[in-house]
């Protein structure tokens, strides 16, 4: 059967809490709490990605940066990655691109941008991928500065995901576009039990053998319990402004891709 959430996770949140995996904490600690969690596992993040699923999570990225369809030659294509630290989407659409392709990493945490400023220097693309520490609910950018605007498995972890999304609108530009791939809700049949006895058994144990850290697994899982479903997430889009707002679930429903424009 899928896990219960604790009842203390099903209340209605205050004007000053917010969810944290299954705590309720305050809206102010959110943030910090987030950054202990990738601190402690970014040196081996992209090594649990590939276990913790299999592989698959670098065609669940290949689908994004194929959607994001960056043109060849020199035209100008400018994309932000907003909590894309280790650099993984920003590669891709780089690779992807013509030589007018440039790519913005924006992470909060250093710990996951000293890794992708490593990893783009080692394949020879820092001069198309440039990294900035900021924060997703208050974008170091001007008005229309992005031809599209991208976040992958890390909008859940944002303590105020309406007023991002209200900053990715606001920095992309008029006929650009918003991407964002997370994790979502199986829709398969029994498939749902297996995925949830792997996420709350596996998933942390993994975590503690290669990283050391059990409890910043945990919460990941936690906070994929814990974020809209695609449907009343597109509302939240909309919300934000975006138009032409859809979704493509993969993989049974373990991941959504949500795209929507700035019209």
């Amino acid at each position: 059967m899928p896990r219960e959430v604790p009842r203390e996770a099903t209340r209605e949140a205050t004007r000053e809490d917010t969810h944290f995996g299954y705590r309720q904490v305050p809206l102010a600690d959110k943030q910090a709490l987030v950054d202990d969690v990738f601190h402690s596992v970014a040196s081996r993040y992209d090594l649990m990605n590939d276990l913790m699923s299999g592989g698959l999570h670098r065609a669940w990225k290949d689908v994004l940066a194929n959607t994001v369809n960056p043109p060849k030659g020199n035209r100008p294509f400018k994309l932000l990655d907003v909590a894309g630290g280790t650099g993984d989407i920003a590669l891709r659409v780089a690779r992807a691109g013509g030589t007018g392709t440039r790519a913005t990493v924006l992470d909060i945490n250093p710990d996951m941008l000293a890794v992708g400023r490593a990893r783009t220097l080692d394949r020879g693309y820092d001069e198309a991928v440039t990294f900035v520490d900021g924060n997703a609910e208050a974008l170091p950018f001007p008005n229309g500065s992005f031809d599209a605007v991208t976040i992958a498995f890390g909008i859940r972890n944002v303590p105020r995901i309406d007023t991002a999304l209200k900053e990715a609108f606001r920095v992309c530009r008029t006929g650009g576009r918003f991407l964002c791939l997370e994790f979502s809700c199986v829709d398969v049949p029994g498939l749902d039990a297996l995925y949830d006895f792997y996420s709350f058994n596996v998933i942390p144990a993994l975590g503690r053998m290669v990283t050391g850290d059990r409890e910043a697994y945990r919460y990941l899982v936690e906070s994929i319990r814990r974020f809209p479903r695609p449907n009343v997430f597109a509302d939240n889009m909309r919300t934000a402004g975006f138009r032409r707002v859809s979704h493509r679930v993969m993989t049974g429903g373990i991941v959504a891709l949500h795209s929507g424009w700035r019209l």
